[in-house]
């Protein structure tokens, strides 16, 4: 398909998200690049990995060699098992589920995009290597521990949708048909129930009477709550057809419009998760009360990263007048910030319910994930995923 135009307001925020990632290029730690602006300064591995996907949909020089340089980093302090730190410059910050599969999504997307074939295929094939073991049973479907993907303040526990979805697309990335294939299946089994004849049944994602996959399983226990990340990852890896990853996507508009009527989202975006967990659902923790209130954070915080692969999920299903609308309401919501000396803000989360921006400004991955959603909907195409 064609370029379409956007409009100024979007184009001006794609040129500001730009400008705080070469704002981030260069922190205190080896001159990686910060994960924000002025708070989080560290360079963690996750934020800068998503951030690729901006970098190569920009097509500016500058971040794509930090890409570059964000990826060799890795490789240099990749465990002997091939699995990926927490922080770019730190071998000893580990224990993350989702590092490693998002290293090897992203070597093979640069990898393609600047042409070298061969480039880093040793760490991403010990990468792939640590992702095949993490499966319990040896079925290709990979189990992580709780609070171990970029939910810090969330248990997403057993085979996780995000984890499995981001794996899944890195094994398509490096032609692993056969392998990526084997997840898709297992994926697309129905989650079992305490209720459910189990005895020799292999647990997956799919839901019984949702049409989008569950945020986790793992034997008789899932959670049937809304994980926006997961979803949308796995429709730009191509695991729910066309029509199922349709439905996923009217069912998220309908749900929002619902939460609106209900004052509880204040926003023109979805949340990150919901129904948001409240004191007294069996999966509220009480350190919930202090980090994790409902429509907050990891608790249906609305996220602009999520958001902008969410847009990036609806060019995927053909809904190129609902992203566009999507898009024109991030654009919007780039402008707020916590700091009042800022003209925009790029912040890391709001507050669903009152739709205040909170945690910190200029946060990359916020930046990041704008650009690219702004490239999917000007070119009519999920890029690198197509």
């Amino acid at each position: 398909m064609s370029n379409i135009s956007l409009p100024a307001p979007v184009e001006q925020a794609r040129i500001n998200a730009i400008e705080v990632l070469l704002h981030n290029l260069h922190g205190p730690y080896h001159g990686l690049p910060r994960t924000a602006g002025w708070g989080y300064p560290e360079p963690y591995t996750r934020d800068l990995l998503l951030c690729g996907l901006g970098a190569l949909a920009s097509g500016n020089d500058a971040l794509v060699a930090s890409l570059r340089r964000v990826l060799v980093t890795l490789t240099k302090n990749q465990s002997q098992l091939g699995h990926i730190p927490s922080l770019v410059h730190d071998p000893h910050n580990r224990g993350a589920s989702d590092t490693t599969p998002l290293f090897a999504l992203l070597a093979g997307l640069y990898a393609k995009h600047v042409g070298e074939e061969e480039f880093l295929r040793q760490p991403v094939e010990k990468a792939l290597s640590w992702m095949l073991h993490q499966s319990p049973d040896d079925r290709v479907l990979t189990a992580q521990l709780p609070t171990s993907d970029w939910r810090d303040e969330q248990w997403i526990m057993g085979y996780g949708l995000f984890v499995n979805s981001v794996y899944c697309a890195a094994l398509k990335v490096h032609g692993y048909e056969q392998r990526a294939g084997t997840l898709v299946k297992e994926m697309s089994r129905l989650a079992i129930t305490e209720e459910s004849e189990h005895k020799h049944v292999h647990v997956g994602l799919m839901l019984r009477e949702k049409p989008y996959y569950a945020a986790w399983a793992y034997k008789i226990y899932r959670c049937e709550r809304f994980d926006l990340l997961g979803n949308s990852m796995a429709i730009l890896a191509g695991i729910p057809k066309p029509s199922r990853a349709a439905g996923i996507i009217n069912w998220i508009e309908i749900e929002c419009d619902n939460l609106r009527r209900r004052g509880l989202l204040a926003l023109d975006l979805p949340p990150n998760f919901f129904p948001y967990v409240k004191p007294g659902d069996p999966e509220w923790q009480s350190r919930y009360e202090s980090h994790n209130r409902p429509g907050e954070y990891h608790n249906g915080g609305i996220w602009p990263f999520v958001c902008g692969l969410y847009i990036a999920a609806i060019v995927a299903a053909g809904r190129m007048k609902l992203a566009m609308c999507r898009l024109k309401s991030l654009a919007a919501v780039t402008r707020l910030a916590v700091r009042e000396d800022l003209a925009y803000g790029f912040n890391e989360w709001l507050n669903a319910i009152d739709g205040t921006p909170r945690g910190q400004d200029w946060q990359s991955w916020s930046a990041g994930m704008f650009i690219y959603a702004t490239e999917c909907v000007r070119r009519q195409s999920t890029i690198f995923f197509d």
